[in-house]
């Protein structure tokens, strides 16, 4: 169970959603919730007050590039209010952090790739230690067909297994001379899937890799080119959420 697995009984009924509206609304209450903790813990008198002097300064400094040792002057002045602006505007980052650090993991274990559909073909990685040579072999629960030979020449400290499961958690086991390690995969419909890298000590296998597809909550569209996963999607949503949000509610 992951640290944020509490979140699932609120955040779950969003991803039913799909992952665009999903990132969508999340992103709008993030954005919601950092501007209202901003606007109720900073005072916006004074916030304004220290907008309008960094405009003031802004000015006088447009107005002294003739005259260097004045516009040091200023531009003193100009950093301990833009000092002063920064600590006061740190105040309510400090109490938002947490609960956005919570719902950004939770995303990441949803939102990073696609499940592993029951029957879709996938494929398992082993790395081992350099050095390692000869042969590795996987092992997996019932419900979990191999489509490639369980036993794999281990090439270049690496060795590959396509595989094929129904719904369900299912364990791997990959065995190498006499040690054996588990990895577990979830065959879902649902936006899930357990951790893809799972590392090693003390072993001749370093890591265990599911190598799931990234998930591209736009489809085929792509931005420029560019096809956003969830949190260049959350990042697009977030500035334009919180750009609005300030304007609507007068925040400085």
């Amino acid at each position: 169970m992951a640290w944020f697995d509490f979140l699932d009984p609120v955040l779950t009924p969003v991803l039913d959603l799909g992952p665009f509206w999903a990132i969508l609304i999340l992103g709008i209450t993030i954005s919601l919730l950092i501007t209202l903790v901003y606007k109720y813990v900073t005072d916006q008198k004074k916030m304004k007050g220290m907008k309008e002097q960094q405009k003031d300064f802004q000015k006088k400094m447009k107005t002294l590039r003739d005259n260097p040792a004045e516009m040091m002057k200023v531009q003193k002045e100009a950093m301990k209010v833009n000092m002063e602006y920064m600590k006061n505007s740190f105040k309510p980052t400090l109490i938002t952090m947490l609960p956005i650090l919570l719902i950004f993991g939770w995303m990441a274990a949803h939102l990073s790739y696609e499940p592993i559909y029951p029957g879709e073909t996938y494929s398992v990685s082993a790395e081992f230690l350099e050095g390692i040579k000869g042969e590795a072999e996987l092992f997996a629960s019932v419900g979990t067909e191999l489509i490639s030979p369980g036993k794999q020449v281990i090439e270049d400290s690496q060795a590959t297994w396509k595989l094929k499961s129904s719904a369900g958690e299912h364990t791997l086991t990959i065995k190498t001379g006499d040690e054996e390690r588990t990895k577990k995969v979830l065959i879902t419909t649902e936006l899930k899937y357990e951790e893809q890298f799972t590392a090693y000590e003390h072993s001749d296998v370093k890591q265990i890799t599911i190598n799931y597809n990234k998930l591209k909550p736009l489809g085929t569209f792509k931005i420029f080119g560019w096809q956003p996963g969830w949190l260049g999607l959350y990042i697009i949503f977030s500035l334009i959420f919180s750009m609005g949000l300030r304007k609507l509610l007068k925040i400085y």
